[in-house]
Protein backbone atom coordinates (compact mmCIF):
# COMPACT_ATOMS: atom_id res chain seq x y z
CA UNK A 1 0.00 0.00 0.00
CA UNK A 2 1.40 3.64 -0.97
CA UNK A 3 0.28 4.72 2.94
CA UNK A 4 3.09 2.15 4.55
CA UNK A 5 5.46 3.41 1.46
CA UNK A 6 4.54 7.17 2.90
CA UNK A 7 5.21 5.79 6.35
CA UNK A 8 8.57 3.90 5.45
CA UNK A 9 10.25 7.37 3.79
CA UNK A 10 9.28 9.63 6.54
CA UNK A 11 10.93 7.27 9.05
CA UNK A 12 13.69 6.42 7.41
CA UNK A 13 14.76 10.28 7.33
CA UNK A 14 13.83 10.45 11.03
CA UNK A 15 17.43 8.76 12.43
CA UNK A 16 20.48 7.01 10.96
CA UNK A 17 21.65 7.37 7.35
CA UNK A 18 20.68 6.10 3.52
CA UNK A 19 21.48 5.45 0.15
CA UNK A 20 19.01 6.77 -2.41
CA UNK A 21 19.79 5.79 -6.14
CA UNK A 22 17.89 7.37 -8.96
CA UNK A 23 16.32 5.23 -11.93
CA UNK A 24 15.66 6.57 -14.81
CA UNK A 25 13.26 3.65 -15.75
CA UNK A 26 11.51 1.01 -14.58
CA UNK A 27 14.36 -1.33 -15.58
CA UNK A 28 16.98 0.69 -13.58
CA UNK A 29 14.32 1.23 -10.51
CA UNK A 30 13.88 -2.41 -10.34
CA UNK A 31 17.82 -3.58 -10.55
CA UNK A 32 18.11 -0.73 -7.46
CA UNK A 33 15.17 -2.44 -5.61
CA UNK A 34 17.32 -5.73 -6.32
CA UNK A 35 20.35 -4.50 -4.97
CA UNK A 36 18.95 -3.60 -1.70
CA UNK A 37 17.67 -0.12 -2.16
CA UNK A 38 15.36 1.14 0.04
CA UNK A 39 13.76 3.93 -1.64
CA UNK A 40 14.51 5.23 -4.77
CA UNK A 41 14.34 9.03 -6.32
CA UNK A 42 13.56 10.19 -9.67
CA UNK A 43 16.64 12.34 -11.30
CA UNK A 44 15.70 15.18 -13.88
CA UNK A 45 18.83 14.83 -15.65
CA UNK A 46 18.73 11.01 -16.13
CA UNK A 47 15.37 11.39 -16.86
CA UNK A 48 16.05 13.97 -19.96
CA UNK A 49 18.69 11.96 -21.16
CA UNK A 50 16.04 8.73 -21.75
CA UNK A 51 14.08 11.24 -23.67
CA UNK A 52 16.98 12.49 -25.83
CA UNK A 53 17.39 15.65 -24.00
CA UNK A 54 20.05 17.48 -22.57
CA UNK A 55 19.66 18.36 -18.73
CA UNK A 56 18.60 21.58 -16.94
CA UNK A 57 14.28 22.38 -17.58
CA UNK A 58 13.82 20.35 -20.64
CA UNK A 59 11.34 18.14 -19.22
CA UNK A 60 7.43 19.26 -18.62
CA UNK A 61 5.57 18.87 -15.33
CA UNK A 62 3.54 16.53 -17.34
CA UNK A 63 6.10 14.44 -18.25
CA UNK A 64 8.03 14.42 -14.52
CA UNK A 65 4.75 13.78 -12.93
CA UNK A 66 3.71 10.49 -15.83
CA UNK A 67 7.81 9.41 -14.90
CA UNK A 68 7.43 9.28 -11.48
CA UNK A 69 4.18 7.46 -11.48
CA UNK A 70 5.46 4.80 -13.38
CA UNK A 71 8.32 4.62 -11.22
CA UNK A 72 6.12 4.44 -8.01
CA UNK A 73 4.92 1.17 -10.52
CA UNK A 74 7.80 -0.22 -10.65
CA UNK A 75 8.84 -1.58 -7.63
CA UNK A 76 7.51 -1.63 -4.26
CA UNK A 77 9.92 0.62 -2.67
CA UNK A 78 8.80 4.33 -2.00
CA UNK A 79 9.96 7.27 -4.19
CA UNK A 80 10.77 11.45 -4.02
CA UNK A 81 10.82 12.99 -6.95
CA UNK A 82 13.35 15.47 -8.44
CA UNK A 83 11.20 18.44 -9.73
CA UNK A 84 13.38 21.26 -10.40
CA UNK A 85 12.16 24.60 -9.61
CA UNK A 86 8.52 23.23 -9.44
CA UNK A 87 8.55 24.01 -12.94
CA UNK A 88 6.94 27.15 -12.05
CA UNK A 89 7.86 30.44 -10.10
CA UNK A 90 5.26 31.73 -8.28
CA UNK A 91 4.96 29.63 -4.54
CA UNK A 92 1.06 29.42 -5.43
CA UNK A 93 1.99 27.66 -8.63
CA UNK A 94 5.01 25.55 -6.35
CA UNK A 95 2.65 24.42 -4.15
CA UNK A 96 0.17 22.96 -6.96
CA UNK A 97 2.96 20.81 -7.82
CA UNK A 98 3.50 19.25 -4.80
CA UNK A 99 -0.21 18.53 -4.26
CA UNK A 100 0.10 16.91 -8.11
CA UNK A 101 3.46 14.98 -6.75
CA UNK A 102 1.45 13.88 -3.85
CA UNK A 103 -1.63 12.24 -6.62
CA UNK A 104 1.11 11.04 -8.79
CA UNK A 105 1.93 8.22 -5.38
CA UNK A 106 5.43 10.15 -4.69
CA UNK A 107 6.07 10.10 -0.67
CA UNK A 108 8.61 13.49 -1.29
CA UNK A 109 9.96 15.84 -3.65
CA UNK A 110 12.84 18.14 -3.92
CA UNK A 111 12.08 21.74 -5.00
CA UNK A 112 15.09 23.66 -5.96
CA UNK A 113 15.65 27.34 -5.78
CA UNK A 114 17.20 28.54 -9.18
CA UNK A 115 15.32 28.96 -12.19
CA UNK A 116 15.60 26.46 -15.30
CA UNK A 117 17.08 29.00 -18.04
CA UNK A 118 20.12 29.99 -19.25
CA UNK A 119 22.96 29.77 -16.87
CA UNK A 120 20.29 28.98 -13.96
CA UNK A 121 20.07 32.05 -11.92
CA UNK A 122 18.98 32.02 -8.61
CA UNK A 123 15.60 33.38 -7.24
CA UNK A 124 15.69 36.27 -5.29
CA UNK A 125 16.43 34.76 -1.47
CA UNK A 126 12.87 36.41 -0.43
CA UNK A 127 11.30 34.83 -3.45
CA UNK A 128 13.12 31.57 -2.78
CA UNK A 129 11.92 31.40 0.99
CA UNK A 130 8.17 32.07 -0.06
CA UNK A 131 8.49 29.35 -2.48
CA UNK A 132 9.80 27.00 -0.09
CA UNK A 133 7.06 27.64 2.50
CA UNK A 134 4.20 27.51 0.44
CA UNK A 135 5.27 23.97 -0.86
CA UNK A 136 5.79 23.24 3.12
CA UNK A 137 2.27 24.45 3.34
CA UNK A 138 0.79 22.30 0.44
CA UNK A 139 2.89 18.72 2.04
CA UNK A 140 1.79 19.59 5.46
CA UNK A 141 -2.09 19.99 3.98
CA UNK A 142 -1.05 16.56 2.79
CA UNK A 143 -3.35 13.31 4.42
CA UNK A 144 -0.03 11.24 4.28
CA UNK A 145 3.46 11.94 5.10
CA UNK A 146 5.46 13.78 2.75
CA UNK A 147 9.01 14.74 2.92
CA UNK A 148 9.79 18.53 1.35
CA UNK A 149 13.49 18.47 1.03
CA UNK A 150 14.46 22.34 0.08
CA UNK A 151 17.43 22.76 -2.83
CA UNK A 152 20.34 25.60 -2.70
CA UNK A 153 21.77 24.41 -5.93
CA UNK A 154 23.36 28.20 -6.48
CA UNK A 155 26.54 26.24 -5.28
CA UNK A 156 26.96 24.14 -7.79
CA UNK A 157 25.79 26.41 -10.39
CA UNK A 158 27.81 28.86 -9.29
CA UNK A 159 25.97 31.68 -9.16
CA UNK A 160 26.60 32.00 -5.27
CA UNK A 161 28.80 31.15 -2.87
CA UNK A 162 28.74 28.52 0.13
CA UNK A 163 27.54 31.10 2.82
CA UNK A 164 24.61 32.29 1.06
CA UNK A 165 23.82 28.58 0.48
CA UNK A 166 24.42 27.88 3.98
CA UNK A 167 22.05 31.61 4.46
CA UNK A 168 19.35 29.85 2.35
CA UNK A 169 19.30 26.15 3.61
CA UNK A 170 18.85 28.13 7.17
CA UNK A 171 16.16 30.10 5.78
CA UNK A 172 14.43 27.09 4.22
CA UNK A 173 14.42 25.65 7.55
CA UNK A 174 12.66 28.15 9.28
CA UNK A 175 10.00 28.13 6.24
CA UNK A 176 9.34 24.45 6.36
CA UNK A 177 11.52 22.38 4.59
CA UNK A 178 11.65 18.81 6.04
CA UNK A 179 15.15 18.64 4.76
CA UNK A 180 18.00 20.32 2.71
CA UNK A 181 20.82 20.41 0.69
CA UNK A 182 23.43 22.30 -1.22
CA UNK A 183 24.71 19.79 -3.84
CA UNK A 184 28.15 19.55 -4.31
CA UNK A 185 29.68 21.15 -1.72
CA UNK A 186 33.57 21.74 -2.45
CA UNK A 187 34.58 18.96 0.11
CA UNK A 188 34.07 16.90 3.37
CA UNK A 189 34.52 20.15 5.68
CA UNK A 190 32.42 21.90 3.96
CA UNK A 191 29.25 19.57 3.82
CA UNK A 192 30.12 19.50 7.64
CA UNK A 193 29.87 23.16 7.75
CA UNK A 194 26.37 22.74 6.06
CA UNK A 195 25.15 19.72 8.46
CA UNK A 196 26.46 21.84 11.41
CA UNK A 197 24.12 24.99 10.37
CA UNK A 198 20.80 23.70 10.03
CA UNK A 199 19.16 21.03 13.00
CA UNK A 200 16.88 19.79 9.38
CA UNK A 201 18.41 16.50 8.16
CA UNK A 202 20.75 16.90 5.46
CA UNK A 203 21.06 15.42 2.11
CA UNK A 204 24.12 14.79 0.64
CA UNK A 205 25.17 14.24 -3.32
CA UNK A 206 27.64 11.10 -3.94
CA UNK A 207 29.61 12.98 -6.93
CA UNK A 208 32.66 15.45 -7.40
CA UNK A 209 34.52 15.21 -4.24
CA UNK A 210 32.27 13.32 -1.93
CA UNK A 211 33.11 10.34 -4.08
CA UNK A 212 36.05 9.68 -2.35
CA UNK A 213 33.64 9.15 0.47
CA UNK A 214 32.16 5.66 1.69
CA UNK A 215 28.77 5.88 2.70
CA UNK A 216 30.14 5.28 6.27
CA UNK A 217 32.19 7.91 6.31
CA UNK A 218 29.71 10.41 4.63
CA UNK A 219 26.98 9.04 7.42
CA UNK A 220 29.78 9.71 10.06
CA UNK A 221 29.57 13.30 8.74
CA UNK A 222 26.16 14.04 9.79
CA UNK A 223 24.07 13.56 6.70
CA UNK A 224 20.78 11.59 6.64
CA UNK A 225 20.74 10.56 3.35
CA UNK A 226 23.26 10.39 0.41
CA UNK A 227 21.23 10.63 -3.41
CA UNK A 228 23.07 9.27 -6.55
CA UNK A 229 21.46 12.11 -8.58
CA UNK A 230 22.38 11.57 -12.54
CA UNK A 231 25.72 9.64 -11.69
CA UNK A 232 24.37 5.76 -12.41
CA UNK A 233 22.55 7.34 -15.12
CA UNK A 234 26.27 8.76 -16.36
CA UNK A 235 28.06 5.96 -15.85
CA UNK A 236 25.59 4.19 -18.23
CA UNK A 237 25.85 6.33 -20.72
CA UNK A 238 29.95 6.56 -20.60
CA UNK A 239 29.53 2.68 -20.99
CA UNK A 240 27.38 3.36 -24.56
CA UNK A 241 29.96 6.09 -25.97
CA UNK A 242 32.81 3.76 -24.70
CA UNK A 243 31.14 0.69 -26.30
CA UNK A 244 30.13 2.59 -29.77
CA UNK A 245 33.50 4.23 -29.54
CA UNK A 246 35.32 0.79 -30.05
CA UNK A 247 33.46 -0.90 -31.91
CA UNK A 248 32.57 1.96 -34.61
CA UNK A 249 36.09 3.54 -34.83
CA UNK A 250 38.13 0.12 -33.99
CA UNK A 251 36.09 -2.00 -34.80
CA UNK A 252 36.50 -3.95 -31.96
CA UNK A 253 34.07 -6.02 -29.91
CA UNK A 254 35.90 -6.93 -26.96
CA UNK A 255 34.56 -4.49 -24.49
CA UNK A 256 31.49 -6.46 -24.79
CA UNK A 257 32.96 -9.32 -23.00
CA UNK A 258 31.75 -7.11 -19.57
CA UNK A 259 28.22 -7.44 -20.46
CA UNK A 260 26.09 -8.80 -17.31
CA UNK A 261 24.43 -12.04 -18.41
CA UNK A 262 20.72 -12.01 -19.52
CA UNK A 263 20.33 -14.13 -16.78
CA UNK A 264 21.37 -12.35 -14.30
CA UNK A 265 19.51 -9.38 -15.35
CA UNK A 266 15.87 -11.08 -15.60
CA UNK A 267 16.40 -12.31 -11.53
CA UNK A 268 17.67 -8.89 -10.78
CA UNK A 269 14.56 -6.97 -13.06
CA UNK A 270 12.02 -9.71 -11.37
CA UNK A 271 13.30 -9.76 -7.47
CA UNK A 272 12.66 -5.75 -7.66
CA UNK A 273 9.31 -5.86 -9.36
CA UNK A 274 8.34 -7.61 -5.83
CA UNK A 275 4.62 -6.95 -5.82
CA UNK A 276 4.48 -3.53 -7.53
CA UNK A 277 5.19 -5.58 -11.16
CA UNK A 278 3.08 -3.79 -13.70
CA UNK A 279 0.28 -2.75 -11.12
CA UNK A 280 -1.20 0.28 -11.12
CA UNK A 281 -0.23 2.09 -7.58
CA UNK A 282 -3.07 1.88 -5.37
Amino acid sequence: MLAERHKTFYALHQSGCFVIPNPWDIGSARMMAASGAVALATSSAAFAFTLGRPDMGRVTCEEALKHAEDMVRATPLPVSGDFENGFADAPDAVAETIRLAAEAGLSGCSIEDTMMVGDNPAYDFALAVDRIRAAADAARSLKQPFILCARADGVMNGVYDLDEGIRRIQAFEKAGADMVYIPVPPGPEELKRVIASVKAPVNALAAGPLTKLSVSEIAAIGARRISLGSMIARVTHGAIAEQMDAIMKDGDFTKLSAAASGSRINAMLEAGAGNGMEKQHE
